[in-house]
């Protein structure tokens, strides 16, 4: 599961990632707006903490321009500002949750297993793709109904393809979804799980392009002639 902070204040947002890290997340952090809409789009996060009181581009601008992109990611909002009028701004502006800062970390984990536990729940199970299908619950895949078998890290990098397919992923946005907060994974490690992937797939007429300098990407499949 992967979290993205948007935080100014370093020391909170360091705070918050090693407590996430320490349960299992794979965390990033960004202090700017901007660069929050820009990760938000190339990357895929299972949830998004949102400060408000960002320099530049506020958090409200921020999830604004998230819900008018129809970027559906789940956003918890963390604020100083405690007023009702504030909470219901950002609701309304498509929050789905709200914390009032100085809060407790244990209450913060809880608000994070709430909305991802919400978010997995409202996600479809089954993935489709010609002959391969993925049971996401089950945490299996098949391709022409026979059994397909995986290792947790292939799994993980088809998966990262199929959220993006025709859509060229790089090296390191798979390292993000690959890795763990304890991996040390390099762009060679990637070519070897692509690898073993192309060779598991491409009988059956799935094929990951090699996008040279730029990563890869999972074509459209097409049924043969």
């Amino acid at each position: 599961m992967r979290i993205l902070i948007v935080e100014d204040d370093a020391s909170l947002a360091d705070g918050i990632a090693q407590i996430l890290r320490a349960k299992g997340y794979t965390v990033e952090a960004t202090d700017s707006g901007d660069d929050a809409l820009d990760t938000a789009a190339r990357e895929r996060f299972e949830l998004l903490l949102l400060d408000i009181g960002l320099p530049g581009m506020d958090g409200y601008e921020v999830l604004r321009r998230l819900r008018l992109a129809e970027h559906q990611i789940p956003v918890l909002v963390m604020t100083a500002r405690g007023a009702v009028s504030e909470r219901v701004h950002g609701l309304d502006l498509g929050a789905d949750d709200y914390l009032a800062k100085p809060f407790a970390m244990d209450e913060l984990s809880a608000r994070v297993r709430a909305l991802i536990r919400r978010a997995s729940s409202q996600v479809a199970p089954r993935i489709t793709h010609g002959p391969l299908t993925i049971d996401k619950v089950a945490r299996r895949a098949y391709i022409g109904g026979e059994p397909l078998e995986l290792t947790a890290r292939e799994w993980a990098v088809l998966l990262t393809l199929l959220a993006k397919v025709e859509k060229i992923v790089s090296k390191e946005s798979i390292i993000n979804a690959v890795a763990d907060w304890r991996d040390d994974l390099t762009p060679n490690a990637i070519e070897v799980y692509v690898s073993r992937l192309r060779a598991k797939l491409e009988p059956a007429g799935i094929k990951i392009r090699t996008v040279r300098g730029f990563g890869y990407m999972l074509e459209e499949f097409k049924n043969a002639a």
